[in-house]
């Protein structure tokens, strides 16, 4: 028990790569076997995840269980792992959501054991760039988190027909190849700057470890390749920011996340909009913020004008949708603006306003939180309805809360954290953020104001065309109400949005003080 007390982190990192190799020595066509077994394996890290949440110490300052080993000594970087209250939450998050994904996976039917390697082995990428304290570490894992989404899209997503245009040229492709690819591109694309800023920063530091290069790397000066630091730095900035915004994604770079979400298997959409997008705004936290917190200031009411615009344009274009599955996608938009916002009302007022910073930055990272276990439960029950109706027209359904009371009760509930109703996850996190931006950018945030407007009328559209009004009768004796296991999937989801709602200062005192530690560094 005390060595693995003493490697809690590794433990929960490399579990899931674990189970995924064992896995490949199972004969393919066990597929109930290899269900249970993935579901079985993801538990082991959330158990340990809430044992580090246990002994974790919110009243310390900086990183704990920190675990360091040598790794790539020729370049200077270190396996070094670490994590503080920010980190922490988004550990916490991950884990549950791939048991709950992978419980959700049970409907699938075709390739089971590649499915589930898969998914297991992007919860080892997803967990490493959140634990990792060593920036070639963090890219290593922001790469490996990639590529199984990309197959899991591409191998398991939707088949139906999509439009393109291309170079002029208009075309049909599969709907899962073209999203798949064009997810695959984004990111690529966003990394590669992502890449070279790291590189530059590392030769001139000495070291990628992150804890060093927080206190060498805003101070350092004279020049890197016969050109100035300044220049350096404000090139090396724009290849952290464009990385993390279309990883966000933040609004004009959003393009490819409806298009991966409408394709994408229903668990598959749950740890992307749960997690994954999460990848992008801790970026900005653990490296934007400390890193450049000149930059960061000085370009701050830029980052709040696109965090308004992804609120505003991404509720108008939900509440514009048909499908009900791109309607929950463009949500997610919406929603990540609001994390965007408080990060830009942190950057701008953390010398002068600390208190309205450390409101926007904590809602900032609550609203991930939130975001990701709001999302996660409303794209499950858009793929519980998908799996029963084979279809996601929203006027193909009406009225059927009275053929699926169960469904439509949590459907509502889940609508409503979405929504920010009070008493509810949603709530809390965009009233920190509103509070936090508002005296950095009144007229941004007012604006913003018009998105969740919108967001109720997006969120009041679906339920009504999906449980209000007459009943369709072509469905009576054709759907079933939810499952014991659909129910056990989002149960525990429920009760954290509620728990929060209620009383949020038990996951609020873990983020506060590495808030205010991240404040210190700006």
């Amino acid at each position: 028990m005390a060595f693995v007390m003493d490697h809690l982190l590794s433990w929960i990192l490399f579990t899931p790569a674990l189970a995924a190799v064992v896995m490949l020595f199972f004969p393919k066509d066990k597929v109930k076997f290899h269900r249970w077994f993935a579901f079985a394996a993801s538990l082991i890290p959330l158990a340990l995840s809430i044992v580090l949440w246990v002994k974790f110490d919110p009243s310390q300052t900086g990183f704990q269980f920190q675990e360091q080993a040598a790794w790539f000594t020729a370049v200077h970087s270190a396996y070094h792992l670490g994590v503080d209250g920010i980190s922490l939450t988004m550990v916490l998050l991950t884990t549950l959501l791939t048991s709950a994904a992978l419980l959700a996976s049970f409907s699938i039917t075709e390739r089971v054991q590649t499915y589930m390697v898969l998914f297991l082995l992007m919860e080892t990428g997803m967990l490493g760039v959140f634990m990792a304290l060593d920036m070639v570490f963090f890219y290593v894992f922001w790469e490996v988190s990639l590529i199984p989404m990309f197959f899991l899209i591409l191998q398991w997503g939707s088949e139906k027909g999509v439009r393109y245009w291309r170079l002029g040229k208009r075309g049909e492709a599969k709907e899962r190849t073209y999203a798949a690819f064009k997810f695959l591109l984004y990111t690529m694309v966003g990394s590669f700057g992502l890449l070279i800023a790291i590189f530059l920063i590392g030769s001139k530091v000495g070291s990628y470890d992150i804890v060093t290069m927080f206190h060498k790397w805003p101070t350092l000066s004279g020049s890197i390749f016969g050109l100035p630091i300044s220049t350096i730095k404000a090139l090396a900035f724009w290849g952290f920011v464009i990385a993390f915004a279309v990883k966000v994604p933040v609004w004009p770079f959003h393009t490819w996340l409806p298009d991966a979400h409408t394709a994408a298997p229903t668990p598959g959409s749950m740890i992307l909009a749960g997690v994954m997008l999460k990848l992008g705004a801790y970026g900005f936290l653990r490296f934007v913020l400390p890193l450049y917190p000149v930059q960061a200031k000085y370009y701050a009411g830029a980052l709040a004008f696109l965090a308004m615009m992804s609120i505003v344009m991404g509720a108008f274009a939900s509440y514009g949708q048909t499908d009900f599955k791109r309607l929950v996608a463009y949500s997610s938009v919406n929603h990540m603006g609001f994390v965007i916002l408080g990060i830009a009302a942190a950057a701008f007022l953390a010398g002068s306003d600390p208190t309205s910073a450390a409101a926007a930055l904590n809602g900032a990272v609550l609203q991930m939180f939130n975001h990701g276990l709001s999302a996660a439960g409303m794209f499950f029950l858009v793929g519980v309805l998908y799996e029963r109706a084979h279809t996601r027209d929203l006027n193909a359904f009406g009225g059927l809360w009275p053929l699926l009371p169960i469904y439509g009760g949590i459907l509502v509930f889940t609508s409503m954290a979405s929504l920010g109703l009070p008493g509810l996850n949603g709530f809390v996190s965009e009233f920190l953020v509103v509070r936090g931006a508002f005296p950095a950018f009144m007229f941004l945030t007012t604006l913003s104001m018009l998105g969740l407007l919108f967001t109720g009328a997006y969120i009041l559209k679906g339920l009504k065309h999906v449980l209000q009004g007459p009943l369709n009768t072509k469905w009576v004796g054709h759907l079933t109400d939810m499952s014991v296991r659909e129910i056990v999937v989002i149960a525990p989801l429920m009760v954290l949005m509620l728990w929060i709602g209620v009383w949020p200062m038990w996951i609020l005192g873990v983020i506060n003080k590495a808030a205010m530690h991240l404040l210190a560094l700006l």
